[in-house]
């Protein structure tokens, strides 16, 4: 995870991210809406950063038709969260994802790196 949307210390959105075999954190998708009371938890396990940041500089899209920005809050990529997704036959997210659950006992480097 690399982002969010909302308020700090209670998100309502992430933007996903995945390591690639270069180390570079590739943005994936965003989750649907965070229920009210994942938000303020989830915070409590986020830390705020620009500095060396991958995304930093980066704009990401409001959705989809529209040339609107969100405006985004860059955490540091450190923490690992499951969620479903459903692709398309060229492996393209249909929607965005549905966080199902934070994973303490991972770190971004036990992911399979990104391969695009």
């Amino acid at each position: 995870m690399g982002a969010l949307t909302g308020p700090v210390v209670a998100p309502r959105t992430l933007l996903l991210g995945r390591y690639d075999a270069a180390r570079r954190l590739r943005y994936t998708g965003r989750t649907t809406t965070l229920p009210r009371t994942t938000g303020p938890a989830l915070a409590e396990l986020l830390t705020t950063t620009d500095a060396g940041h991958s995304w930093t500089g980066r704009t990401f899209s409001a959705g989809w038709g529209t040339r609107a920005v969100v405006s985004v809050h860059l955490v540091r990529p450190d923490l690992v969260v499951e969620g479903e997704v459903e692709v398309d036959a060229a492996a393209r997210w249909r929607h965005p994802a549905r966080l199902h659950r934070t994973r303490p006992d991972l770190t971004p480097a036990d992911i399979t790196p990104f391969d695009p």
